[in-house]
């Protein structure tokens, strides 16, 4: 499977494309920062993501897109730039029917380090280990990129076992107790 993992961020939205399965080494095909200037009107800067989420796009042509949920923080200006760069993101898999996946912070942490606290350097660590880099990615976004696409591909199998059951059960219809048998229950 490849992955294209997508840190938002409206000043840096890092992005990295990891190919592999579950339980076999993965290989980094690419990685990189789409960046925007702080001093751009927004709407320049969500096209100039749009155009370099759509690059990487076509060079790595991904199965599958991975973005960072968006979570609460106390800086609202900050959470409405990440939230907008993940939608940018989102639309462009979308438009061309690329699935995509989100994925916590914490989900993230936990599949690359085993600990959905651990700090950034950590992140970084694991994922140079994971994809036998020589160095951590730079800047942070590139590595949390990777370890996006990274948490994808080892949460996948498992993601899609839960989806398959919960379609299966669902296509059974509700349930109903079963009627009672027409001799018992009667007196005489």
């Amino acid at each position: 499977m490849r992955v294209l993992g997508v840190d938002p961020g409206l000043t840096r939205c890092g992005v990295g494309v990891v190919e592999g399965v579950a339980g076999r080494p993965l290989t980094m095909l690419g990685v990189g920062v789409v960046r925007t200037p702080a001093d751009a009107d927004l709407g320049h800067r969500l096209v100039a993501i749009e155009q370099g989420i759509e690059r990487w796009l076509d060079e790595h042509r991904p199965e599958r897109v991975a973005v960072e949920r968006v979570f609460s923080q106390h800086n609202v200006r900050t959470v409405m730039g990440t939230a907008q760069a993940s939608a940018v993101a989102i639309l462009c898999a979308s438009r061309r029917g690329i699935p995509v996946a989100l994925h916590t912070p914490s989900e993230v942490k936990a599949a690359v380090t085993g600990s959905g606290r651990a700090d950034k350097a950590q992140v970084g660590a694991m994922v140079t280990r994971l994809l036998r880099l020589a160095a951590p990615p730079k800047p942070a976004d590139a590595a949390d990129a990777l370890a996006l696409a990274i948490c994808h591909i080892w949460r996948a199998p498992a993601q899609n076992r839960l989806q398959q059951a919960v379609a299966a059960h669902a296509s059974r219809g509700p349930r109903r107790p079963p009627a009672p048998h027409p001799s018992k229950g009667r007196t005489a």
